[in-house]
């Protein structure tokens, strides 16, 4: 130091020596000067090391089950039966009973420990559809022109011949409450508000069926206010091939019921188009049944924790689908995926420190009965639900994870996404909703989430008659199997819980 110090500040020289003298003299000084200079040190205890959320052993079996789902077609057997072999599982039929139990044996197959949870679920039956425009300005003698459309779920039926009545066609609710009421009375009443097909290009297709879906559920009560004898809506959809698109309507309690379908977006254009030149008169018949509830089951299996069993992450699809297509998108393959999570971790002989539970909700279509009712049945056990993930978008490419929790929450997965990016599938996005069943955990507090998936083709098929498996990209099923149980078992592995 005192070498330095002289470098920065070198003293004269002197013949007689007297600077060497004072040098002497003054060394211990310096040396004094420059220590004192020096920052005392702080007596300080090193700081404990925050733990890492996921350890070293768990992304290194992450990226094994990764790459097993992305190899593995364990899942696209699974939709295939289940759309194809089983078929459409509308609740209380048949076929959904058949569904159960066909879930059920594959994951015992597994070695997961499996249950069947009763579920009462609505049993609607759909009848005869049929309908035909009567009257009509230009129309040739003696013929009609036939209306593509289907009943919606939960519609009553009309009288055994038929309504016959003129057409009146609104843009929106506002339009048919300005209408006076006589102009509705006696009439049926056609909401025509169609699916932006722009923001499903965009990749906003949910946006752009939240905005259309109202219709479908509140259009008939609306105009039933308004003394209509029958509702018709646009389909809500983006299919060009003149496919109807069936779904849940919502009678309200203070409004009659009336018959309730949907035409195809062709014919919604034509009866407008027919309407700008005259009047039109349709005859309209829906023979839908509600017949008394039947009993089902959710499909519960687990693999129990190693290290903590008492706590749950749940990985799930709906069992259920509608009747016009056999469900193949529309749920058969959320259950696929959510099975083959079971799959790969029971094949890789992985051991999950959390109970994975999977489970086959039942009803999501028409009544979301079988979420209501694991609700209240596992309603103590709410607090120990870890995390809830649901797959209910279709089995387009997955480009990432919704994610409904505290926002420290995706800052904690941050090294899944680094592995999930290897299959394009990084993006982290906190949203307000990740699924219809996993809601009522949601509302409790419970982290959620789901797959992102590429969306713009998925009202083209969905609900309509086109869902069928064709529409599954096997290479694309297997990259959201990868998203699931990576996700999954990424939740069920984390070395402290999940911020709330």
């Amino acid at each position: 130091m005192i070498t330095g110090f002289l470098t920065e500040f070198p003293m004269p020289q002197s013949r007689n020596g007297f600077c060497a003298i004072c040098l002497a003299f003054l060394l211990p000084f310096v040396w004094a000067l420059r220590v004192s200079a020096q920052p005392s040190p702080v007596a300080t205890s090193s700081p404990t090391p925050t733990p890492a959320v996921f350890s070293p052993q768990t992304l290194s079996e992450l990226k094994q089950l990764q790459k097993a789902a992305l190899e593995s077609d364990y899942a696209y057997r699974q939709v295939a039966h289940l759309a194809n072999n089983i078929g459409p599982r509308l609740s209380g039929s048949a076929q959904a009973a058949k569904a159960v139990e066909y879930v059920a044996g594959e994951l015992k197959g597994l070695g997961c420990e499996v249950q069947l949870e009763k579920v009462m679920v609505p049993h609607w039956v759909r009848g005869e559809e049929t309908a035909a425009l009567v009257q009509f300005t230009g129309q040739a003698p003696n013929t009609t022109q036939k209306i593509v459309l289907c009943a919606l779920g939960g519609s009553v039926a009309t009288p055994k011949n038929g309504i016959e009545a003129e057409v009146v066609v609104v843009k929106n609710f506002d339009e048919l409450k300005s209408k006076p009421r006589e102009k509705v009375t006696g009439k049926i009443v056609l909401f025509n508000y169609p699916f932006d097909k722009q923001m499903a290009a965009e990749n906003r297709s949910f946006q752009a069926y939240g905005k259309a879906v109202v219709y479908r559920s509140d259009g008939p009560s609306a105009a039933a206010r308004q003394g209509a004898v029958a509702c018709l809506i646009r389909s809500v959809g983006g299919a060009d091939y003149r496919l109807p698109h069936t779904g849940m309507t919502d009678y309200a309690k203070d409004a009659p019921k009336i018959p309730a379908g949907a035409v195809t977006a062709e014919d919604a254009d034509l009866i407008v188009d027919l309407l700008r030149q005259g009047p039109v008169k349709m005859k309209l018949v829906l023979t839908p049944e509600t017949l008394p509830d039947a009993e089902s089951s959710n499909v519960i299996a687990d693999i129990k924790g190693s290290k903590h069993p008492e706590q749950v992450v749940i990985v799930s699809g709906h069992l259920d689908s509608w009747d016009l297509g056999t469900g193949a998108i529309d749920d058969g393959a959320g259950v696929a995926v959510s099975m083959e999570t079971a799959n790969l971790i029971q094949k890789l002989r992985l051991k999950p420190k959390r109970t994975i539970r999977v489970i086959a909700w039942m009803n999501e279509e028409n009544g979301e009965a079988g979420s209501k009712q694991y609700a209240k049945d596992h309603e103590k056990e709410i607090p120990n639900h870890f995390a809830a993930m649901e797959t209910d978008g279709g089995a387009g490419h997955p480009t990432g994870v919704n994610i409904k929790a505290n926002p420290e929450v995706k800052k904690i997965f941050a090294p899944v996404a680094n592995i999930l990016q290897e299959s394009g599938a990084g993006i982290l996005d906190l949203v307000e909703h990740c699924g219809a069943d996993i809601e009522p955990l949601e509302k409790a507090g419970v982290p959620a989430f789901s797959p992102i998936q590429d969306s713009r083709f998925y009202f083209n098929y969905h609900h309509t008659a086109a869902d069928t498996l064709d529409k599954i990209v096997p290479k694309e099923l297997a990259e959201n199997s990868a998203v699931v149980a990576v996700v999954a078992y990424a939740l069920a592995n984390t070395e402290r819980p999940l911020p709330r």
